[in-house]
Protein backbone atom coordinates (compact mmCIF):
# COMPACT_ATOMS: atom_id res chain seq x y z
CA UNK A 1 0.00 0.00 0.00
CA UNK A 2 3.38 2.38 0.56
CA UNK A 3 3.71 2.85 -3.02
CA UNK A 4 0.48 4.07 -4.36
CA UNK A 5 -0.07 6.28 -1.25
CA UNK A 6 3.61 7.94 -1.96
CA UNK A 7 2.47 8.39 -5.49
CA UNK A 8 -0.37 10.36 -4.54
CA UNK A 9 1.31 12.12 -1.69
CA UNK A 10 4.00 13.08 -4.38
CA UNK A 11 1.54 14.14 -7.02
CA UNK A 12 -0.48 17.02 -4.88
CA UNK A 13 2.52 18.53 -2.52
CA UNK A 14 4.57 21.48 -3.82
CA UNK A 15 6.51 20.69 -6.49
CA UNK A 16 8.95 22.34 -4.50
CA UNK A 17 9.02 20.19 -2.08
CA UNK A 18 10.97 17.22 -1.42
CA UNK A 19 9.77 13.58 -0.60
CA UNK A 20 11.92 11.62 1.24
CA UNK A 21 11.41 7.85 0.84
CA UNK A 22 12.42 4.51 2.57
CA UNK A 23 12.17 1.11 2.74
CA UNK A 24 13.63 -2.13 3.60
CA UNK A 25 13.81 -3.14 -0.35
CA UNK A 26 15.96 -0.79 -1.83
CA UNK A 27 14.45 -1.54 -5.38
CA UNK A 28 10.95 -0.47 -4.41
CA UNK A 29 12.52 3.10 -3.49
CA UNK A 30 14.98 3.11 -6.88
CA UNK A 31 11.79 2.29 -8.96
CA UNK A 32 9.88 4.98 -7.08
CA UNK A 33 13.14 7.58 -7.50
CA UNK A 34 13.12 6.80 -11.05
CA UNK A 35 9.23 7.54 -12.01
CA UNK A 36 8.71 10.86 -10.30
CA UNK A 37 10.34 13.56 -9.63
CA UNK A 38 10.96 15.60 -6.42
CA UNK A 39 12.11 12.26 -4.70
CA UNK A 40 15.36 11.32 -2.65
CA UNK A 41 16.04 8.58 -1.13
CA UNK A 42 17.02 8.13 2.18
CA UNK A 43 19.36 5.54 3.43
CA UNK A 44 18.57 4.78 7.05
CA UNK A 45 15.28 6.28 8.74
CA UNK A 46 17.09 8.81 10.64
CA UNK A 47 18.41 10.61 7.80
CA UNK A 48 14.82 10.51 6.96
CA UNK A 49 13.60 12.21 9.88
CA UNK A 50 16.55 14.85 10.08
CA UNK A 51 15.28 16.11 6.52
CA UNK A 52 11.36 15.83 6.78
CA UNK A 53 9.06 17.86 8.68
CA UNK A 54 5.97 15.36 8.70
CA UNK A 55 7.55 11.98 8.53
CA UNK A 56 4.77 9.09 7.98
CA UNK A 57 5.22 5.06 8.81
CA UNK A 58 2.98 2.71 7.75
CA UNK A 59 4.48 -0.99 9.32
CA UNK A 60 3.35 -4.54 9.44
CA UNK A 61 4.06 -4.85 13.50
CA UNK A 62 4.33 -3.12 16.87
CA UNK A 63 8.44 -4.74 16.91
CA UNK A 64 8.49 -2.60 13.72
CA UNK A 65 7.29 0.39 15.05
CA UNK A 66 9.21 0.32 18.28
CA UNK A 67 12.50 -0.48 16.01
CA UNK A 68 11.87 2.47 13.59
CA UNK A 69 11.02 5.01 15.98
CA UNK A 70 13.95 4.11 18.39
CA UNK A 71 16.60 4.91 15.90
CA UNK A 72 14.36 7.89 14.72
CA UNK A 73 14.26 9.06 18.26
CA UNK A 74 18.08 8.29 19.65
CA UNK A 75 20.01 10.64 21.35
CA UNK A 76 21.29 13.72 20.11
CA UNK A 77 17.79 15.15 19.12
CA UNK A 78 17.21 15.31 15.69
CA UNK A 79 18.46 18.99 14.50
CA UNK A 80 16.19 21.38 13.80
CA UNK A 81 18.52 23.92 11.42
CA UNK A 82 17.46 22.35 7.89
CA UNK A 83 14.26 24.13 6.57
CA UNK A 84 10.88 23.50 7.96
CA UNK A 85 11.98 21.01 10.78
CA UNK A 86 10.82 23.14 13.66
CA UNK A 87 7.52 21.09 14.48
CA UNK A 88 8.08 17.55 13.05
CA UNK A 89 4.93 15.41 12.86
CA UNK A 90 5.08 11.99 12.82
CA UNK A 91 1.79 10.17 12.00
CA UNK A 92 1.94 6.48 12.14
CA UNK A 93 -0.81 4.65 9.77
CA UNK A 94 0.24 1.14 10.86
CA UNK A 95 -2.42 -1.28 12.80
CA UNK A 96 -0.81 -2.08 15.81
CA UNK A 97 -1.20 -2.40 19.69
CA UNK A 98 -2.72 0.50 21.98
CA UNK A 99 -0.06 0.19 24.54
CA UNK A 100 3.03 0.01 22.05
CA UNK A 101 1.42 3.34 20.34
CA UNK A 102 0.44 4.95 23.36
CA UNK A 103 4.88 3.83 24.16
CA UNK A 104 5.90 5.48 20.83
CA UNK A 105 3.96 8.82 21.48
CA UNK A 106 5.58 9.47 25.04
CA UNK A 107 8.95 9.04 23.38
CA UNK A 108 8.19 11.64 20.79
CA UNK A 109 6.32 14.20 23.07
CA UNK A 110 8.95 13.74 26.22
CA UNK A 111 12.01 14.28 24.05
CA UNK A 112 10.42 16.93 22.44
CA UNK A 113 11.03 15.92 18.76
CA UNK A 114 7.43 16.39 17.60
CA UNK A 115 4.18 15.46 17.55
CA UNK A 116 3.23 11.48 17.28
CA UNK A 117 -0.41 11.04 15.67
CA UNK A 118 -2.12 7.15 15.22
CA UNK A 119 -3.80 7.33 11.74
CA UNK A 120 -4.70 3.68 10.58
CA UNK A 121 -6.37 3.82 7.44
CA UNK A 122 -8.82 1.57 6.25
CA UNK A 123 -9.61 0.72 1.96
CA UNK A 124 -6.77 -1.55 1.29
CA UNK A 125 -4.51 -1.69 -1.52
CA UNK A 126 -7.84 -0.40 -4.33
CA UNK A 127 -8.53 2.25 -2.30
CA UNK A 128 -4.59 3.06 -1.64
CA UNK A 129 -4.41 3.51 -5.39
CA UNK A 130 -7.63 5.32 -6.13
CA UNK A 131 -6.51 8.12 -3.17
CA UNK A 132 -10.12 6.83 -1.89
CA UNK A 133 -8.54 5.89 1.98
CA UNK A 134 -10.16 6.56 5.11
CA UNK A 135 -7.97 7.36 8.20
CA UNK A 136 -8.79 7.12 11.90
CA UNK A 137 -7.04 9.74 14.07
CA UNK A 138 -5.86 9.91 17.13
CA UNK A 139 -4.50 13.42 18.39
CA UNK A 140 -4.86 16.31 20.41
CA UNK A 141 -6.81 19.16 18.65
CA UNK A 142 -4.99 21.91 18.15
CA UNK A 143 -2.82 19.85 15.60
CA UNK A 144 -5.91 18.24 13.33
CA UNK A 145 -5.92 20.61 10.88
CA UNK A 146 -2.57 20.41 9.85
CA UNK A 147 -2.80 16.60 9.85
CA UNK A 148 -5.75 16.84 8.42
CA UNK A 149 -4.44 18.41 5.60
CA UNK A 150 -1.64 15.67 4.94
CA UNK A 151 -3.61 12.67 5.12
CA UNK A 152 -6.60 14.34 2.62
CA UNK A 153 -3.80 13.95 0.15
CA UNK A 154 -4.20 10.09 -0.29
CA UNK A 155 -7.67 9.70 1.55
CA UNK A 156 -11.21 10.49 0.74
CA UNK A 157 -12.09 11.05 4.43
CA UNK A 158 -10.25 12.01 7.89
CA UNK A 159 -12.35 11.12 11.10
CA UNK A 160 -10.52 12.24 13.82
CA UNK A 161 -11.86 10.20 16.76
CA UNK A 162 -10.17 12.14 19.91
CA UNK A 163 -7.16 12.22 21.47
CA UNK A 164 -4.08 9.82 20.72
CA UNK A 165 -4.48 5.92 20.65
CA UNK A 166 -8.16 6.95 19.60
CA UNK A 167 -7.40 6.05 16.18
CA UNK A 168 -6.26 3.06 16.80
CA UNK A 169 -9.23 1.72 18.70
CA UNK A 170 -11.17 2.79 16.12
CA UNK A 171 -9.12 0.96 13.55
CA UNK A 172 -9.41 -2.74 15.63
CA UNK A 173 -12.65 -2.19 16.33
CA UNK A 174 -13.70 -1.75 11.92
CA UNK A 175 -11.13 -4.81 11.61
CA UNK A 176 -12.81 -6.87 13.97
CA UNK A 177 -16.25 -6.13 12.05
CA UNK A 178 -14.48 -6.80 9.10
CA UNK A 179 -12.85 -10.34 10.09
CA UNK A 180 -16.19 -11.49 11.01
CA UNK A 181 -17.97 -9.68 8.05
CA UNK A 182 -15.61 -11.58 5.37
CA UNK A 183 -16.46 -15.33 6.91
CA UNK A 184 -20.07 -14.71 7.13
CA UNK A 185 -19.72 -13.28 3.12
CA UNK A 186 -18.19 -16.39 2.26
CA UNK A 187 -20.14 -18.65 4.13
CA UNK A 188 -23.28 -17.17 2.67
CA UNK A 189 -21.98 -17.20 -0.88
CA UNK A 190 -20.84 -21.11 -0.88
CA UNK A 191 -24.30 -21.12 0.35
CA UNK A 192 -26.07 -19.93 -2.92
CA UNK A 193 -23.17 -21.01 -5.05
CA UNK A 194 -23.61 -24.77 -3.48
CA UNK A 195 -27.61 -24.28 -3.66
CA UNK A 196 -27.34 -23.90 -7.70
CA UNK A 197 -27.56 -20.00 -7.41
CA UNK A 198 -25.42 -17.58 -9.59
CA UNK A 199 -22.72 -15.92 -8.06
CA UNK A 200 -23.13 -12.72 -9.49
CA UNK A 201 -27.36 -12.24 -9.24
CA UNK A 202 -26.70 -13.18 -5.44
CA UNK A 203 -23.51 -10.68 -5.24
CA UNK A 204 -25.95 -7.90 -6.92
CA UNK A 205 -29.48 -9.08 -4.15
CA UNK A 206 -26.89 -8.63 -1.12
CA UNK A 207 -25.71 -5.61 -2.44
CA UNK A 208 -28.94 -4.22 -2.43
CA UNK A 209 -30.40 -5.78 0.65
CA UNK A 210 -29.44 -5.98 4.55
CA UNK A 211 -26.81 -8.20 4.02
CA UNK A 212 -24.15 -5.75 2.08
CA UNK A 213 -20.86 -5.46 3.37
CA UNK A 214 -17.20 -4.18 2.11
CA UNK A 215 -16.97 -7.98 1.44
CA UNK A 216 -19.48 -8.54 -0.36
CA UNK A 217 -19.65 -5.60 -2.44
CA UNK A 218 -16.23 -4.62 -2.65
CA UNK A 219 -13.86 -7.84 -1.94
CA UNK A 220 -16.20 -10.61 -3.04
CA UNK A 221 -14.54 -13.71 -2.03
CA UNK A 222 -16.09 -15.85 -5.04
CA UNK A 223 -14.01 -15.65 -8.06
CA UNK A 224 -15.42 -13.53 -11.38
CA UNK A 225 -17.71 -11.96 -9.18
CA UNK A 226 -15.80 -8.84 -8.80
CA UNK A 227 -13.39 -7.54 -11.56
CA UNK A 228 -9.73 -7.37 -10.70
CA UNK A 229 -10.51 -8.27 -6.85
CA UNK A 230 -8.27 -10.57 -5.11
CA UNK A 231 -10.51 -13.73 -5.55
CA UNK A 232 -10.46 -13.08 -9.37
CA UNK A 233 -6.76 -13.22 -9.30
CA UNK A 234 -6.20 -16.00 -7.82
CA UNK A 235 -6.64 -14.80 -4.33
CA UNK A 236 -2.99 -12.15 -4.60
CA UNK A 237 -2.68 -9.21 -3.21
CA UNK A 238 -5.36 -7.61 -1.05
CA UNK A 239 -5.30 -8.11 2.45
CA UNK A 240 -3.04 -11.36 3.70
CA UNK A 241 -4.48 -13.25 6.79
CA UNK A 242 -1.65 -13.55 8.47
CA UNK A 243 -2.58 -9.77 8.75
CA UNK A 244 -5.96 -10.23 9.24
CA UNK A 245 -5.14 -12.97 12.17
CA UNK A 246 -2.91 -10.18 13.35
CA UNK A 247 -5.68 -7.09 13.41
CA UNK A 248 -8.17 -9.65 15.20
CA UNK A 249 -5.71 -10.95 17.95
CA UNK A 250 -4.72 -7.07 18.21
CA UNK A 251 -8.70 -6.20 18.52
CA UNK A 252 -9.75 -8.97 21.07
CA UNK A 253 -6.43 -8.67 23.36
CA UNK A 254 -7.80 -4.72 23.55
CA UNK A 255 -11.27 -5.88 24.07
CA UNK A 256 -9.98 -8.53 26.90
CA UNK A 257 -8.10 -5.68 28.75
CA UNK A 258 -11.71 -3.68 28.70
CA UNK A 259 -13.24 -6.34 30.30
CA UNK A 260 -14.92 -7.49 27.31
CA UNK A 261 -15.55 -11.09 25.92
CA UNK A 262 -15.26 -10.90 22.23
CA UNK A 263 -17.44 -14.15 21.65
CA UNK A 264 -17.26 -14.24 17.76
CA UNK A 265 -13.57 -13.25 17.32
CA UNK A 266 -12.31 -16.34 19.32
CA UNK A 267 -14.22 -18.43 16.72
CA UNK A 268 -12.70 -16.50 13.53
CA UNK A 269 -9.41 -16.22 15.11
CA UNK A 270 -9.29 -20.41 15.03
CA UNK A 271 -10.16 -20.41 11.07
CA UNK A 272 -8.02 -17.51 9.87
CA UNK A 273 -5.74 -19.76 12.34
CA UNK A 274 -6.42 -23.26 10.10
CA UNK A 275 -6.34 -20.84 6.62
CA UNK A 276 -3.08 -19.42 7.65
CA UNK A 277 -1.88 -23.73 8.55
CA UNK A 278 -2.78 -24.45 4.65
CA UNK A 279 0.08 -23.80 2.58
CA UNK A 280 -1.71 -23.62 -1.18
CA UNK A 281 -4.10 -20.95 1.35
CA UNK A 282 -1.16 -19.26 3.44
CA UNK A 283 -0.36 -15.82 2.56
CA UNK A 284 -2.99 -15.31 -0.04
CA UNK A 285 -5.94 -12.04 0.30
CA UNK A 286 -8.13 -13.03 3.28
CA UNK A 287 -10.84 -13.72 1.11
CA UNK A 288 -9.76 -16.89 0.49
CA UNK A 289 -11.22 -18.04 3.35
CA UNK A 290 -13.80 -18.74 1.10
CA UNK A 291 -11.63 -21.80 -0.31
CA UNK A 292 -11.11 -23.02 3.39
CA UNK A 293 -15.12 -23.74 3.93
CA UNK A 294 -15.55 -24.97 0.70
CA UNK A 295 -16.15 -22.63 -1.40
CA UNK A 296 -16.31 -23.97 -5.19
CA UNK A 297 -16.15 -22.00 -8.26
CA UNK A 298 -18.59 -22.40 -10.79
CA UNK A 299 -18.56 -22.87 -14.17
CA UNK A 300 -18.66 -19.26 -15.25
CA UNK A 301 -16.10 -18.37 -12.82
CA UNK A 302 -12.31 -18.65 -12.62
CA UNK A 303 -10.09 -19.05 -9.68
CA UNK A 304 -7.63 -21.52 -7.93
CA UNK A 305 -9.78 -24.11 -9.74
CA UNK A 306 -12.43 -26.97 -8.92
CA UNK A 307 -11.88 -28.48 -5.37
Amino acid sequence: MGYPMARNLRSKIPSSDTLYIHDVNPTICEKFAAEFKGVEIAPDVRELAENAQTILTVLPEPRHIENVFADMLRPPTLRTDAPNTQERLFIDCSTIDIKTSREVANATHSTKQGYFVDAPMSGGVVGAAAGQLTFMIGAEQEIVPRVREVLSMMGKRVVHLGPQTSGLKGKLANNYLLALNNIATAEAMNMGVTWGLDAKALADMINTATGKCWPSEVNNPVPGVVENSPASQGYEGGFGTALMLKDLKLAMQAATSAGIIPELGMHAKDIYTAVEGQEELKGKDFSVVYRYLGGKNTDKLQGLGQQ
